[in-house]
């Protein structure tokens, strides 16, 4: 058993309104510089529809993560160091500009410079990568209070695999919102895609980074990733992914998103796993067993036996004490109500998923019964089969069960508060029915509802004398605090002076462009600027 620990994130979808705070607020941190306009590190996701970029969960398309082999053994879907080779200057398995969306801003000088006139003035589109007039027609959000319609839904690869019939029947039922960023692997396919090994997986805490100074561009690892959440920034030519926050994180601090979500839905921790069981977990044949393969690797950080393995593996006492009161630790292994995003992929993902149980509620309130009763909840359940299964396409590789133990578990935790709540005698039958004590489903209760913020968000402090050399190559090539962003090239727009922000500086960025001499140290690559390219045959 070699023990190490991973930074996890649990997000428990029933409270997630879609106000997508979180996405702006970690846009305003990490991706507000030239090269990064269609960037979304964090995003929100309506349910059904397409995600971000579109159709991202289709691995037939896209081949991102891992396939068991003839021999049973794992490799890349999108083939191995002799297929990269072959493709190396050539990788069609990318999500093209229009599956994320042609960023756009709007010439405000329009308006604001505008002399007096009969019409009002219009600030056109511009596209933030040619500069020219543009017409708005997809975006980061664009399934947004959509989820279930004929105009999003119809290309959601979740609801290609349950039918016509349940895609009717579903599409009446209801929608949710969910939050995604970068997975932290266990088993990373981005990692094992690099050509030039840049991705790499922090051994202190899990955490997976990408060395500015070691990628070249080859965009393999957008095609490995399954959840298409790493980028590539056309202007620094890097790819670029989710940091967790690491910077935050190291001085006990949670990461943007979980700090400015409305919902307080996000639970930050620390867990210990086996790292010697991680490729047997992964390579389960059968893919409704990953779920609890995934989950049997992660170890109680209360038994003596892995403590005493941990201390030998130079984890700190401190982080071992956080990972025996991480909330994630509770939300996934104590009460089993977390659930992983997409097992089958094989990456062992590290952001879990609370399920919702507000669709069952919603359908019981519509039919005038009590929703909070235990009966009447517990008979949605089994009648609303659509959504588990959809739930479980989601979070389970298409198994049902385990998705119905926890809507369960959910459901009975409100009806036993609701006893509480009015005063009432609880009934202890109601933990017993779904295998919890009073006491588990109160804590339970405590986690979900009422936790403090140093209940969800159990981070230890990093102790860098203890990672000295990790921690000197995060200063030197992850940091993207210095002039420019990260890894910027020394010409181009990124060259002298810290240019502004795009969205910003469009009649700026023309000027530089279309002087009399074109000085091609200022040009960015878009556009076509006067004095450029030979002059066009004019009829």
């Amino acid at each position: 058993m070699r023990v190490m620990a991973q930074m996890a994130m649990v997000m428990n979808l029933d409270k997630c309104i879609g106000c997508h705070t979180c996405s702006v607020t970690c846009k305003q941190a990490w991706t507000n510089r030239t090269g990064t306009e269609y960037v979304w590190f964090n995003n929100v996701e309506t349910r059904p529809g397409q995600g971000y970029p579109r159709t991202y969960e289709d691995q037939e398309n896209w081949k991102g993560g891992w396939t068991l082999n003839r021999r049973g053994r794992l490799s890349l879907k999108a083939g191995g160091r002799i297929r990269k080779l072959l493709t190396i200057f050539s990788n069609p398995k990318l999500p093209a500009l229009d599956d994320y969306y042609e960023p756009w801003t709007y010439d405000y000088a329009t308006l604001t410079e505008a002399p007096a006139q009969q019409h009002t003035p219009v600030a056109r589109p511009k596209s933030l990568i040619t500069g020219q007039d543009t017409k708005i027609t997809w975006s980061a959000n664009w399934d947004d209070d959509l989820g279930g319609s004929a105009a999003t839904a119809e290309r959601d690869p979740i609801l290609r695999k349950i039918g016509d019939k349940v895609r009717f029947e579903f599409e009446q039922t209801f929608m949710f919102y969910l939050p995604r960023i970068c997975e932290h692997c266990l088993n990373p396919s981005c990692a094992a895609s690099c050509p030039s090994g840049a991705i790499y997986k922090r051994s202190e805490d899990g955490i997976v980074l990408v060395d500015q100074d070691r990628c070249r561009g080859w965009r393999m690892c957008i095609s490995g990733c399954p959840y298409k959440k790493v980028y590539f920034n056309h202007r620094t030519g890097k790819a670029e992914k989710c940091t967790f926050c690491f910077p935050r994180v190291e001085v006990g601090m949670p990461t943007v998103c979980a700090e400015t979500c409305v919902g307080r839905l996000r639970y930050i921790g620390l867990l210990l796993y086996d790292a010697d069981r991680v490729l047997e977990a992964a390579s389960v044949t059968d893919e409704h067993d990953l779920y609890e393969a995934q989950r049997s690797i992660l170890l109680d950080p209360n038994d003596p036996d892995v403590i005493r393995a941990a201390e030998r593996e130079g984890i700190p006492h401190d982080w071992i004490e956080a990972a025996r009161r991480s909330p994630v630790h509770a939300l996934i292994n104590r009460y089993q109500v977390a659930l992983p995003l997409h097992p089958e992929y094989r990456t062992m993902p590290m952001v879990w998923y609370i399920p919702p149980l507000s669709p069952v509620v919603d359908v019981v309130r519509e039919t005038g019964e009590d929703a909070e009763r235990r009966e009447n909840l517990f008979a949605a359940i089994d009648a609303l089969r659509i959504p588990i299964e959809y739930l479980a396409e989601l979070f389970t590789a298409g198994e049902v069960a385990p998705v119905d133990r926890v809507l369960r578990k959910l459901a009975a935790m409100r009806s036993y508060l609701r006893d509480l709540n009015l005063g009432r005698d609880p009934d202890a039958t109601i933990p017993a029915a779904v295998g919890m004590s009073e006491e588990d489903l109160y804590e339970m209760y405590r986690l979900l509802a009422l936790a403090k913020y140093d209940e969800r968000y159990v981070i230890p402090p990093a102790h860098p004398e203890a990672y000295q050399q990790a921690h000197d190559l995060e200063e030197l090539a992850c940091s993207l605090d210095y002039e420019g962003g990260p890894g910027m090239s020394p010409f181009g727009e990124g060259s002298g002076a810290q240019t502004p922000l795009a969205v910003e500086n469009f009649r700026e960025l023309k000027d530089r462009q279309t002087a009399d001499r074109v000085n091609l140290l200022n040009w960015d690559g878009n556009g076509r600027p006067d004095g450029l390219f030979p002059p066009k045959d004019k009829p």
